[in-house]
């Protein structure tokens, strides 16, 4: 029986994997691609509307704004229509909003459109983290958030050659290239939205893909883990929102993500300044080579946290790899040297992800998890303002980016003391400590 049992379990996993994380990592490159391609427009953009690298920084940023206020509701509004409805109308929005970008014709109209591409894309990043949880376990969620979140690597392995391309080859209608990425990688998250209606299904009972069998063993496991965190704690939306657990988490993320997007949306400059004859397109292909390692380290780091159950400490070390790799490309003018060591700090701050993720699911019941992994989300991106703009005022004030790179690798060593502030014993069944468990 246990044999049969096990076997059913891996037949339904194993199916709830190939339907469910490949359509995904779709969805999150076209996410993910539309929130930086502003990156490599900024190659072409910047000097044809006279932006200054502080106003670039300023409009990089000012996205998270939007975001960071229709986070929650988002989420909320997701666990009670769904995952299907929800997410189709966010892409569509948000699709629409990249699109209309294309013809933005100074600063002011790029503000604007950045603020509400926010807003539209509130709530998709933490509804597809809640939505693994509606179809994963404990134990095979950091695994599930890696592969998905794998995309963010990958967004940019596919968007820094086929952006560039565009910006260089594609200037149809007497539009500059920079304006056609806008379009051309705007329409497909339009395009997915109407797709998702119809691909995603909300829950498992609602999988005409399982067999009756399978959805019965899924419903129990997730069940039994559900009851087991009611019976640690049972948090109402404002308890949760009061944690001090889940403000420890958002600082973290926060923290990290200064790292993430400081170099996401400054690498293609970053790189395009290592030589004055860098077509846009050979620094597309150039930029491909740390995102690539990064893809690997993410997914082998996910793996042995899942295989080891362990994930305070992977969650911890990656940062602290992220930083020193920021350090030695800011410390080095050997343009070969600069890749190798931005492609160590790629593979330490995307490795970071899925432990960290994986964190959350621990205490967090569904309903709490709507709301938990919501403010997570938008506070922790907050520094996705933060980390751009500093960037682009050190920039300013002192010719290069080094100091920039060394203020983002101080942010990744504060990321990992704070996480080594988590004791340890809090990081097992349970984020909380003993006296939640003895107030029951």
């Amino acid at each position: 029986m246990a044999s049969d049992a096990t076997t059913l379990g891996e037949q339904t996993l194993r199916k709830v994997s190939r339907r469910i994380i490949p359509y995904i990592f779709l969805l999150y490159i076209v996410a993910f691609l539309d929130r930086v391609n502003l990156g490599y427009v900024a190659l072409d953009m910047n000097k044809s509307l006279g932006l200054s690298s502080q106003v670039f920084g300023l409009i990089s940023g000012i996205f998270f704004f939007g975001y960071f206020i229709f986070e929650v509701p988002s989420n909320i509004l997701m666990h009670r229509v769904g995952a299907r409805i929800w997410i189709a109308r966010i892409l569509i929005s948000w699709g629409i909003v990249v699109v209309i970008t294309a013809w933005a014709q100074n600063a002011t109209h790029l503000y604007i459109l950045r603020f509400l591409l926010g807003l539209a894309e509130a709530g998709f990043f933490p509804g597809i983290i809640l939505y693994i949880t509606y179809w994963f376990r404990a134990k095979e969620q950091a695994r599930a958030f890696a592969l998905f979140m794998t995309a963010l690597a990958a967004s940019n392995i596919v968007g820094a050659p086929v952006s560039t391309w565009i910006m260089d080859h594609i200037h149809w209608l007497g539009m500059p290239g920079w304006r056609w990425v806008f379009v051309l990688e705007g329409l497909p998250a339009i395009i997915m939205g109407i797709m998702t209606y119809f691909y995603l299904t909300d829950r498992p009972e609602d999988a005409h893909w399982l067999t009756q069998e399978e959805k019965e063993w899924l419903k129990t496991e997730l069940q039994r883990e559900h009851e087991a965190k009611q019976r640690v704690k049972q948090y109402t939306t404002a308890e949760v929102l009061t944690n001090s657990r889940v403000w420890h988490l958002s600082l973290i993320y926060f923290t990290q993500v200064l790292g993430l997007y400081g170099i996401g949306f400054w690498m293609p400059t970053i790189i395009k300044a290592f030589s004055k004859i860098l077509t846009n397109t050979q620094v597309g292909l150039i930029t491909m080579i740390p995102y690539i390692v990064g893809a690997a380290g993410m997914i082998w780091w996910a793996r042995r946290s899942d295989r080891t159950g362990e994930r305070r400490m992977h969650a911890a070390i990656p940062p602290i790899v992220g930083a020193l790799g920021l350090i030695g490309a800011g410390m080095t003018s050997n343009p070969y040297v600069s890749i190798m060591m931005m492609a160590i700090a790629t593979a330490g701050i995307y490795s970071f992800f899925g432990p960290f993720w994986a964190l959350p699911a621990m205490f967090l019941s569904e309903s709490a998890a709507a709301v938990g992994i919501a403010v997570i989300n938008s506070i922790g991106n907050l520094g996705g303002f933060v980390g751009p703009y500093m960037l682009g005022v050190l920039k300013d004030a002192t010719g290069s980016v080094t100091v920039g790179l060394i203020f983002l690798s101080v942010s990744l060593i504060v990321t990992s003391l704070l996480i080594f502030a988590i004791r340890k014993e809090h990081v097992g069944s349970s984020f909380f400590p003993s006296s939640d468990v003895e107030a029951q």
